[in-house]
């Protein structure tokens, strides 16, 4: 048997991972607007979510080959689905489907998916960091052909974080591709290195591998994306470019230093601040910039994304994407993208 979700256009929105740490966020912001079908390992964990949001819990394990069926009038993943089992039931139900929490080459993956099934209803693939938001920033700058993008985060140690939120710690030793003055070429993570001010914060960055990268070329044809991150405490994002120089993240790959390679970041607490910096620099040398802070911190910024997109693939922003894979940035109204984060209580300083 094969999962099944059905497309029920009266039903609930169904959130895979939804009492998970962004799954929760995500979970009080969308239970005023649709009734919500939550679905994890444990629904257990989810109960007095549920209770609280109005939302039915019920156990879908990824991991375990039990087929899950529902009716629902979209999915939202908000955990990892490494074999696809989420969005190939959407793309068989016909259901609007939107990812977070993929890697550049799992989205790219998704996207082959899509384009092979092929889907009928929107699959928005918004994986780039904090749930799209950075890619949807870019947009709202509006970059014009051949433009420079350049993001800068600033991830904040202190913060809640589920575990999936530190994946990118086994991709730190895996070379990726970048577009660069129009050109792709392969980069190494932690290089670039650099220090920039992020929202009144000097913040020494370093590059990493995130989807927007990929995309950001291809849905607003700039001529060069570039991501780069660093900690709020310096000495962390130093301790890494450290442990880069030692080649731990070649020699460390693999099971038997999963859990090494996990303790040096994930250390979650009880709340930080979310910033991100986007800066446009277009060819003739004229620039903008964003900054963004979510006072609520990276896993609320992350489901604000999330509910942007939902709001999206529903055509409620009144513009319903037509079947097909579309990324964050390709949204038909750029300029309500700042009004939409401010609504959410997110804080956008453009320059």
């Amino acid at each position: 048997m094969i999962d099944d979700l059905r497309l029920a256009p009266a039903g609930p929105v169904l959130l895979v991972g939804g009492y998970g740490t962004v799954g929760a966020e995500l979970t009080r912001l969308a239970a005023p607007s649709w009734p919500l079908l939550l679905t994890g390992r444990t629904p257990a964990r989810g109960r007095a979510l549920a209770d609280e949001t109005g939302a039915t819990v019920r156990q879908w394990d990824l991991a375990d080959p039990r087929p899950f069926s529902a009716p629902v009038r979209a999915v939202v993943a908000a955990v990892n689905d490494p074999d696809d089992r989420v969005l190939r039931a959407a793309l068989r139900g016909g259901v609007p489907y939107v990812d977070v929490t993929r890697w550049t080459s799992r989205l790219q993956r998704a996207a082959a998916l899509a384009a092979v099934a092929p889907a009928t209803a929107p699959v928005l693939l918004s994986s780039g960091w904090m749930g799209g938001v950075s890619a949807l920033v870019a947009a709202a700058l509006a970059p014009g052909p051949g433009a420079t993008v350049e993001i800068a985060v600033r991830y904040d140690l202190h913060d809640r974080a589920g575990a999936d939120s530190v994946e990118f710690m086994d991709r730190l030793g895996l070379d990726y591709e970048v577009t660069e003055g129009g050109r792709r070429r392969t980069v190494l993570p932690l290089t670039g290195t650099g220090t920039v001010d992020i929202g009144g914060h000097r913040t020494k960055v370093a590059r990493i591998d995130t989807p927007e990268q990929f995309t950001l070329p291809l849905a607003l044809d700039a001529g060069t994306a570039l991501t780069r991150i660093g900690f709020s405490a310096n000495a962390s994002t130093s301790m890494l470019l450290a442990l880069k120089k030692t080649g731990f993240f070649r020699w460390g790959r693999g099971d038997a230093f999963r859990s090494l390679r996990r303790s040096i970041l994930y250390a979650p607490g009880d709340g930080g601040v979310a910033l991100m910096r986007v800066d446009v620099r277009e060819q003739d040398g004229r620039t903008r910039t964003a900054v963004v802070r979510d006072g609520a911190g990276q896993a609320h910024l992350t489901a604000v994304g999330a509910l942007l997109g939902l709001r999206r693939v529903l055509g409620e922003d009144g513009a319903p994407p037509p079947g097909g894979v579309v990324f964050p940035e390709m949204t038909p109204r750029p300029h309500d993208v700042v009004p939409a984060l401010e609504k959410a209580h997110v804080e956008v300083t453009l320059s």
